[in-house]
């Protein structure tokens, strides 16, 4: 009998570049790198994602990716990380068609993904779906199959002014699809010691109050040095800020235990 319940946690961001994808790729791997069965799902068009855990992306197929499972109906294809225990089902730029041609689609068109994420999903510990900056059939397809949603937030106005969309577009999942979905808090990223920066975080805790995880995620050149050498930030440096900040976040929110002493992101 299993002693645990699967999670499957949609990670999302109305605009690009708030370290929505850094952050999926941290806290899947970070994860596994603590012996935890993850599975990653892209659902970028931009496949940045699979283009970082996956050294032979450019020889897929579209038929081995979600692409297949989107807009085929055809099972999910699993790849492998070079991370033990971590898998991978990989995007495709064809992917970006989906708005398209689903609105014609009379099959449940928002419940492809959940379909057939249920008949694997007890393989794994832990389910994330990354999402495109955008809130279209791809997105309501990953809420349907979510349990919860973590929204990455970055500093700026116009990043905070995108939540009052991406909040109307959980409601309506809640209502017509999904009606336990849930969300798991607004991830601060980028944070760096500016007004801006500053300014913006307030802004979000006096807005959502409880719902801004305790965890800020600073801006570090790292991340962005990691995926260029296609790897995960514990693999590429287990002691660099953002990795100590993602680890400070894994035992926060998924693990629930207290932060090391040495693993404290400051704000």
């Amino acid at each position: 009998m299993r002693k645990f319940t699967i999670m499957i946690y949609s990670i999302a961001s109305q605009k690009g570049g708030t370290g929505k994808t850094s952050s999926s790729i941290s806290l899947a791997a970070g994860l596994a790198h603590k012996g935890k069965r993850v599975l990653l799902i892209d659902m970028d068009s931009q496949a940045n994602s699979s283009k970082v855990l996956l050294h032979n992306y450019q020889k897929l197929s579209k038929e081995e990716t979600i692409y297949a499972t989107i807009l085929e109906r055809k099972p999910l294809v699993v790849h492998h990380t070079n991370v033990r225990k971590f898998d991978i089902v990989p995007s495709h730029i064809l992917l970006s068609n989906t708005d398209v041609e689903l609105t014609t689609a009379k099959d449940h068109r928002e419940a492809r993904l959940k379909t057939h994420l249920d008949t694997i999903k007890d393989k794994y510990e832990f389910i994330f779906i990354d999402n495109p900056p955008a809130l279209g059939w791809l997105t309501i397809n990953s809420f349907t199959a979510s349990d919860h949603v973590l929204v990455v937030v970055s500093p700026g106005y116009f990043e905070l002014d995108s939540l009052v969309q991406l909040n109307k577009t959980l409601d309506e999942v809640r209502e017509f699809f999904n009606p336990r979905l849930a969300l798991l808090g607004f991830l601060f990223t980028m944070s760096d010691p500016t007004i801006n920066t500053s300014t913006s975080l307030q802004i979000l805790r006096q807005t959502y109050t409880s719902k801004v995880l305790n965890t800020v995620i600073p801006r570090n050149v790292d991340l962005r040095d990691a995926h260029f050498n296609k790897q995960d930030i514990f693999s590429f440096n287990k002691n660099s800020k953002a990795a100590i900040a993602y680890d400070k976040l894994i035992r926060e929110v998924f693990l629930d235990e207290p932060a090391k002493e040495d693993a404290v992101a400051q704000p």
